[in-house]
């Protein structure tokens, strides 16, 4: 009988680099700065005065991981579907605000966690920072100053003839002051833009002027697959430098996608407890078996299981065998057979038809194997199993 561990270690698991000291505040329940987890965000793409279809996508949104959700309000209906949304909602709302700064001011009324602000496009909006920085300090309310290359202000166009990360960076550090003159600290900032390269510098130039926490964004990033790629450069980039506290993956995409690809993002980077890991071989010719389907076969079976396993499927004799021994669950097929492992040993060979169903159960005794450890004794770090 031999007892093994499974799930993730209990001590943290190593990062590239640590986090930028920032500041800290909340936006609703959710602390933002460098002594709180990166938080993940998204858009709905639903008209916000219909209230229940806004409640319907923040809920299949938090369902996937998000955190912290920004609701757009251009007009009166949707100011006035704020306050129920806010109260309603399981995550912290974010009021997003464009051209009339008495929005800003509706939003803060109706409970939002936070405002975000594009000094670019409000009018008049440096006249009002007193009265917004007054009025969010009352309610408790966070802002985000979101600088963003397709509307910056025209006297930064016509000072560096376009969205360079200079003038993106110029902008976010005066509206910044503004709101610290006036002895508001609780906001964040992002410097966005469609392009990653600019972006990337943009925010290393801003991080290197002061510790506010930074929201991580390429705007516009386009399709999915595309979109996917610019943002995980970017992201990549900024992240293992130890800069952003929080992000949103801007995809044309359902907003459930966009929660997904930030999640796996941070979960990549040890930035975020790892939840089902699948390892699976890459196109290669030594694979004796249809390592494609079976691995999106196991996924597909697999799909929102919360259970921090490491799964390997693997289709040859050259590295099968060691990354199935490296995983909590694993696979090395071959000659129309598989070996199964849990945690370095093999338990079973099944024909390679029973691989898929095989892993799918172990995956599921193992995952209630860890509940069932964690509700025992639930300071004692990863649960044990059994293996004959």
């Amino acid at each position: 009988m031999t007892s093994v561990k499974l799930g993730m270690p209990a001590a943290p698991p190593p990062v590239i680099t640590p986090r930028r000291k920032t500041r800290q505040f909340n936006v609703g329940n959710v602390g933002i700065g460098s002594n709180s987890l990166i938080s993940v965000q998204t858009m709905t793409t639903t008209k916000t005065h219909d209230i229940n279809a806004t409640l319907q996508q923040i809920a299949e949104v938090t369902a996937a991981g998000c955190d912290i959700v920004r609701v757009a309000c251009p007009t009166d209906k949707d100011a006035e579907a704020l306050p129920i949304i806010a109260m309603k909602s399981q995550i912290p709302v974010i009021a997003d605000i464009h051209f009339q700064p008495k929005y800003v001011f509706a939003a803060i009324e109706a409970g939002c966690g936070a405002v975000r602000v594009n000094p670019g496009n409000i009018r008049k909006f440096d006249d009002q920072v007193k009265q917004i920085a007054q009025a969010a300090k009352d309610h408790g309310t966070s802002i985000r100053i979101g600088v963003n290359g397709g509307s910056l202000h025209p006297k930064l166009l016509k000072k560096y003839g376009k969205a360079t990360p200079e003038a993106l960076v110029e902008s976010a550090i005066w509206e910044a002051s503004l709101f610290e003159e006036h002895g508001f600290h609780d906001f964040k900032i992002s410097v966005k833009h469609s392009d990653p390269v600019i972006m990337v510098r943009a925010y290393q130039l801003l991080a290197e002027s002061g510790d506010w926490p930074l929201h991580l964004g390429v705007t516009e990033a386009g399709p999915t697959f595309q979109g996917t790629i610019k943002s995980s450069v970017a992201f990549g980039s900024l992240l293992s430098q130890g800069i952003g506290d929080t992000i949103r993956v801007s995809l044309s995409a359902p907003p459930v996608e966009e929660v997904k690809v930030g999640n796996q993002i941070l979960e990549s980077l040890n930035l975020r407890p790892r939840k089902l890991d699948i390892v699976s071989c890459p196109s290669c010719g030594r694979a004796q078996v249809d390592v494609y389907t079976l691995a999106e076969k196991v996924t597909a079976g697999l799909e929102g299981m919360e259970a921090p396993l490491r799964v390997a499927v693997m289709g040859c004799v050259v590295n099968g065998p060691g990354e199935a021994r490296d995983a909590d669950l694993g696979v090395a097929s071959g000659n129309g057979k598989g070996q199964i492992f849990v945690k370095g040993e093999v338990i079973k060979t099944v024909p390679e038809d029973q691989i898929v169903e095989t892993l799918i159960e172990e995956a599921n005794r193992l995952a209630e194997e860890m509940d069932l450890g964690d509700d025992e004794n639930p300071a004692s770090g990863s649960p044990v199993v059994s293996v004959s």
